[in-house]
């Protein structure tokens, strides 16, 4: 094997979550079960449109008070792989929590670019802070998460600066929760990951967070599990420095005895170091 392939297959190691985990179909199948029995138990509408593109939907599990604050979750998979579908496994913990929960859909590559499945989830994030989304609910804040491609997704709307968005200048996010993310692009574009996105030197620039970092940003809860490859440990890294450089207010959560696949399960679990301190923020500012 020639040098350049060793570096390859090094960083595909480093940039491929499941290299650390045996059993990802047993995490994979959980999503979907928990989102199942949440769509079961709980009252929810789903594929509520939140933008013009018929990808934009969200489905929405309403707490018992329709002024309470809404937490909005954006899924991860690469940005290519997974749905709103399965990204409703926290829903019955935020409902019992008395907090609204929606899971947001967006389109996927290779079919949409990357830049243009940024540009989506933003302009739906927007829409439903600026409450330009027909909802049955009016809650008093909008609160964002999202796990590793939706991390991205969600720091690249908060840094989205007003104008960009028809509803950006009204749009006001609470807080954001952002899960085994990436926020540097540039590394992928040498993996396999790329194969579908096909990103240019560019397009992962200007996807990048990292690169757009502003004086401030909303309270912020960056986490990761301990046990996750070098290279998402230093995005993690990065983004926490760059972002209290910043003047933002971070809680930094390095988690025992996760990983980048079991994590997201603690998001509203408040018997977990990551689930009491999202938690906290979204009672407190109730």
């Amino acid at each position: 094997m020639t040098a350049p392939d060793t570096a390859r297959t090094d960083l595909d190691l480093e940039y491929s979550p499941s290299s650390r985990v045996t059993d990802l179909e047993v995490h994979l199948a959980r999503y979907a079960d928990e989102s199942a029995r949440a769509r079961a138990g709980l009252p929810v509408q789903l594929g509520l449109s939140c933008g013009p593109l018929p990808e934009q939907r969200l489905d929405l599990f309403p707490a018992a008070d329709p002024r309470a604050p809404l937490f909005v979750f954006v899924h991860g998979g690469y940005w290519q792989e997974l749905s709103r579908s399965e990204a409703a496994f926290a829903a019955r913990d935020f409902v019992a929590a008395g907090i609204s929960f929606a899971a947001l859909g967006y389109g996927l590559a290779p079919r949409h670019r990357l830049r243009a499945i940024t540009a989506a989830v933003g302009d739906s994030l927007h829409r439903i802070a600026a409450g330009q989304v027909q909802l049955p609910i009016e809650p008093r804040a909008v609160h964002l998460g999202g796990h590793s491609a939706g991390a991205h997704l969600v720091a690249s709307t908060l840094l989205n600066p007003a104008g960009r968005h028809p509803t950006a200048a009204t749009a006001v996010f609470a807080s954001a929760t952002l899960i085994s993310g990436i926020y540097d692009l540039e590394p992928l574009r040498h993996t396999y990951v790329n194969d579908a996105l096909a990103m240019d030197a560019e397009e992962a620039r200007a996807c990048s967070p990292l690169h757009r970092m502003p004086a401030r940003l909303p309270p912020l809860v960056v986490a990761l599990g301990e046990d996750e490859t070098d290279a998402f440990a230093a995005q993690h890294r990065r983004f926490v420095t760059a972002a209290r450089a910043g003047g933002t207010d971070v809680t930094d959560l390095v988690v025992p005895g996760r990983h980048h696949f079991d994590l997201p399960f603690d998001l509203a679990d408040p018997d977990t170091a990551l689930g009491a301190a999202v938690l906290g923020i979204l009672c407190d500012g109730r």
